[in-house]
């Protein structure tokens, strides 16, 4: 198997493309990096080879590392991990300074040969650290090519010298938004920030490169920390301008992460070090940081979670035994916000849309969702104006169930309300094909209850979206007690067509996700009605590391919402619904009319335009805070317990059938402490006797939900894990 073949033309240039086998994107695997160094030393060794372009034989150049060679690094070293890991990441380092030195001598900088790195199309992770070792960097000029170094992401850091050379090279403020953000840049802004060098038509990417290989000087090979006099973009740590330049960075690290993410504050480190010494002393420093965070049970948690354990769900590591059930044309009812976010993710996907509402005017307006999200795409130069004109060529909006006829898949999105939604399916399945499947776009009515209204409860599903549509990644597919394993595998490859992540969990009220954030949202409401100060609520959040504490999410999903959800759960469960002090808060805010963001005013205020200003001064009136303040811990073990026990519970009710989707759906669909790789990898981290430790106090503190389940009790007492007990065999 060949991954990186090389030739060499008339002219004396090594043309080496990285090609990886049966995969759609190249990763770097240890053959690989074996090949890699292989191709390099033999062209550098070649004295008929005056210089060498590295490039792809796929649409982009590459997605990354495969993380199982940490995994080998790691395994092989035995009793001592973190010396495989070091010893790895150093050997590394020596490959891409090989590349970056070339060939040259260490005192005049002579004799080396010039290496280009062509890109022709996206770039991510260890492809753009390689790039960055070359000597100039050319990027296709394609909408869809970017390049980025997306580690901090998954809970690492570019550790191949990607952190170390892209500071020196830019300086440490200008380098922060890629390294820290993980944001990928299209070409204009990756040249821009100085990433890639130049941006070529597509066709002439190799014969440029090849053309600035020929003309290269020995001057255009030497980097710069490499070069006489070099001083760092922005001033060193012990430059004045430099030291408040690392002052500003570890601000702005702080502020974005809470102090939480250990990679963060393990890359700031490397990089305030390593800038206090020469390059490859720096290097070291890297490697020893980078090997800190994969042996940091938090990274190892991200890793797992975001990584490889999405990454199964995504290729149906859940689906069940059924042909290939691709949607060829999908019907949505009902064009509201939620409705015209899943015809336009499907349309993007190449699915042909019927888009049905009550009257045109309606179905138009859904219509135009869709077209406002092009044209800011088209803006932002993501999308070109003919690609923007094919995808509203898929959306036929109308008020017409007939035209629903000839769907394979149709999503019901209408008004959260059972007769609502038993009216809308009732009237969509008049002309819906026989064998077609029908799914509800519901995030808390039990499937169960809504199939009655269809006619054949086989292929009944529920498909739960998160808002907004084509920002969240995350969607939840529930299984009905009735429904086939066609109309599973259905929703599944309908996900994967729109490029999300799904999970599957069975019927229940509240399913999986929201019966794990509504608790996080009430106990936040409800210490706000005992008299804990707002501010603490909220802060206590985000020091865990959610996105938006509890008050800002209910104002973000809207307050008349969460008394929409109380009134139906105490309608539906009577004496068993659990009374809260929460819902005389949010009933008295509604009363007010302080509906949250969509009414500029909630649990915080708005200016004129929407733009939060802070929380609601008059909040301390209403429910005055109490002298005795609670200390932040038991505030932050309130806030991530309630919802955690909740996702215990789903999975021993059976609810959740897999922890990954647990963990995968927790970090997606609400931002659980993305830190902790999800609730199953925290216990885990925790340890379940600790948690027990920790619930039981609570119990005896606050009440009864607090809890710990019969099985958190068990697999303390066993001394087990959920990951040692539950995962599968076959991704352990």
């Amino acid at each position: 198997m060949t991954i990186f073949a090389s030739e060499t033309d008339a002219d004396g240039i090594a043309t080496i493309t990285w090609d990886l086998p049966d995969r759609s994107m190249n990763v770097l695997t240890e053959e690989g990096i074996a090949e890699l160094e292989a191709a390099f030393d033999a062209a550098l060794a070649d004295p008929a080879v005056r210089g060498i372009v590295l490039t792809s034989g796929k649409a982009d150049f590459a997605g990354g590392m495969d993380l199982g060679v940490l995994a080998k690094m790691k395994t092989r070293a035995g009793d001592d991990p973190a010396r495989g890991l070091f010893e790895g990441t150093m050997a590394m380092h020596r490959l891409l300074r090989r590349i970056e030195r070339a060939g040259m001598d260490p005192r005049t900088h002579k004799g080396g040969k010039p290496v280009a790195w062509a890109s022709p199309g996206i770039s991510a992770g260890i492809g753009t650290e390689i790039g960055l070792a070359c000597h100039r960097r050319f990027l296709a000029d394609d909408p869809r090519a970017g390049v980025g170094l997306p580690e901090i992401l998954v809970g690492l850091f570019p550790g191949a010298g990607g952190t170390t050379r892209l500071t020196r090279m830019i300086g440490v403020m200008a380098a922060a938004p890629v390294l820290l953000e993980g944001r990928m840049l299209d070409a204009q802004a990756a040249r821009s920030a100085g990433l890639i060098d130049e941006i070529v038509p597509a066709r002439d990417l190799i014969q440029n490169a090849k053309d600035w290989v020929l003309a290269a000087q020995p001057a255009d090979l030497v980097k710069p920390w490499d070069a006489k006099g070099y001083k760092m973009p922005g001033g060193a740590p012990y430059h004045p301008a430099g030291f408040m330049t690392f002052v500003g960075a570890a601000a702005m690290v702080h502020g974005r992460t809470q102090g939480v993410y250990p990679a963060a504050r393990a890359m700031l480190s490397a990089i305030y070090e390593g800038a206090l010494v020469p390059f490859d002393t720096a290097l070291t420093i890297e490697a020893r940081w980078f090997t800190s965070v994969l042996m940091n049970p938090s990274s190892e948690a991200m890793i797992r979670s975001l990584f490889l354990n999405k990454q199964a769900l995504e290729k149906g590591a859940l689906r069940p035994a059924a042909p290939d059930q691709k949607v060829a044309k999908l019907g949505v009812i009902g064009a509201g916000m939620m409705g015209a976010g899943i015809a336009y993710a499907a349309a993007r996907a190449g699915i042909e849309v019927v888009l049905v509402d009550r009257d045109q005017e309606a179905a138009d307006r859904g219509r135009a969702h869709a077209e406002g999200l092009l044209d800011e795409a088209v803006k932002r130069k993501k999308t070109t104006p003919e690609q923007r004109e094919a995808v509203l060529a898929r959306i036929a909006a109308t008020p017409d169930y007939a035209a629903l006829a000839g769907c394979d898949l149709a999503i019901e999105a209408v008004f959260e309300d059972p007769g609502v939604k038993a009216e809308a399916t009732a009237r969509a399945q008049e002309h819906l094909p026989e064998d077609a499947i029908f799914a509800t776009n519901t995030s808390t009515l039990p499937i169960g209850e809504l199939a009655r209204a269809g006619r054949d409860p086989a292929n009944f599903i529920g498909i739960h979206f998160f808002s907004p549509v084509h920002k969240m990644a995350l969607v939840e597919i529930i299984r009905g007690a009735a429904t086939s394993d066609r109309a599973v595998a259905k929703a599944l490859d309908f996900v994967r067509q729109i490029r999300k992540t799904p999970i599957v969990v069975n019927d229940a009220r509240f399913f999986y996700a929201n019966r794990c954030i509504i608790p996080y949202i009430n106990e936040g409401v409800r210490m706000l009605a005992e008299g804990v100060e707002p501010a603490l609520i909220e802060n206590a959040a985000r020091q865990l590391g959610f996105p938006l504490g509890p008050l800002q999410l209910v104002d973000e999903t809207s307050i008349d919402l969460g008394v929409k959800i109380a009134k139906a759960t105490r309608a539906a469960m009577g004496d068993a619904y659990p009374e809260s002090p929460a819902d005389g808060v949010l009933f008295k805010l509604a009363e007010l009319g302080r509906l949250g963001r969509k009414a500029g005013a909630g649990f915080y205020a708005y200016d004129e335009k929407g733009k939060r200003e802070g929380l609601w001064p008059e909040l301390r009136d209403l429910w005055p805070p109490r002298p005795d303040q609670p200390a932040l811990t038991e505030v932050q073990h309130r806030l991530a317990m309630i919802q955690t026990l909740e996702a215990v519970r789903a999975l021993e009710q059976g609810v959740l059938t897999d922890i990954r989707e647990g963990d995968v759906g927790a970090i997606l669909g609400w931002g659980f402490m993305p830190w902790s790789g999800g609730p199953f990898s925290w216990l885990d981290m925790l340890g379940a006797a600790r948690a027990v430790e920790i619930c039981d106090g609570l119990a005896a503190a606050e009440g009864p939900r607090f809890e710990p389940p019969a099985l958190l009790r068990e697999m303390a007492a066993g001394g087990e894990t959920f990951y040692g007990r539950f995962q599968p065999a076959e991704a352990a």
